[in-house]
């Protein structure tokens, strides 16, 4: 029984080795062609599905979030393909999407919501746009951009079913969050690669 116990201790070490050994070479190669050879589907079983707080959010701010949302998502499919030219063009874009919401068809309750989550959302936009020669930045970013799209979606949805992704060897190793449109997982920040280290957190609808 001890023998089986090490044996199982000592497997669970080499692949938490192996998966931080990869995460250190994916951090020394950001820039290099994206690698979805090790592609994996999220298993979203007994995972908590979470729906928004707002139900009675106006039509012409469900579409322009979903918009926002949108670009959020190119961005992130941009960083998977390491196209740091592409997250630049949609950091740009989801900038003038944040811009365009009609903030005057929120709710009271809705707009003290937004206001806390506008103004971060259009400075990690800025950034991204403006660092396409340099995607390391444009991750950290991202990564700050994703807990506020969280936010924005689990208040009023983002107009799809998405996907709350997480990957613990990210940013430094103290983990990172984004959200996804498929089931399928490809890592943003590490260029498509270490999708076997992610973990689904929640389904929102």
């Amino acid at each position: 029984m001890k023998k089986i116990i090490i044996a199982l201790i000592g497997t669970g070490i080499i692949a938490f080795t192996a998966c931080n050994n990869q995460a250190t070479n994916e951090t020394d190669t950001s820039n290099a062609k994206a690698d979805t050879t090790k592609m994996a589907i999220a298993d979203t079983t007994g995972v908590t599905v979470v729906t928004p707080t707002f139900s009675d959010v106006d039509p012409k701010i469900e579409s322009g979030l979903k918009n926002v949302v949108d670009h959020y998502l190119r961005i992130k499919n941009a960083l998977v393909s390491n196209s740091g030219n592409e997250a630049a063009s949609e950091g740009k874009a989801m900038g003038d999407a944040t811009g365009k919401i009609d903030r005057s068809l929120l709710t009271a309750d809705q707009k003290r919501v937004y206001d806390d989550i506008e103004e971060d959302l259009k400075e990690h936009a800025e950034h991204i746009s403006k660092s396409g020669a340099d995607i390391k930045h444009q991750r950290e970013h991202f990564a700050m951009m994703s807990g506020d799209v969280y936010d924005l979606v689990i208040a009023f949805g983002g107009g799809q079913l998405l996907y709350h992704d997480h990957c613990p060897m990210a940013n430094d190793n103290k983990g990172a969050m984004w959200l996804s449109e498929t089931k399928e997982v490809r890592n943003p920040y590490f260029g498509g690669k270490m999708n076997e280290c992610v973990k689904v957190q929640e389904v929102i609808k």
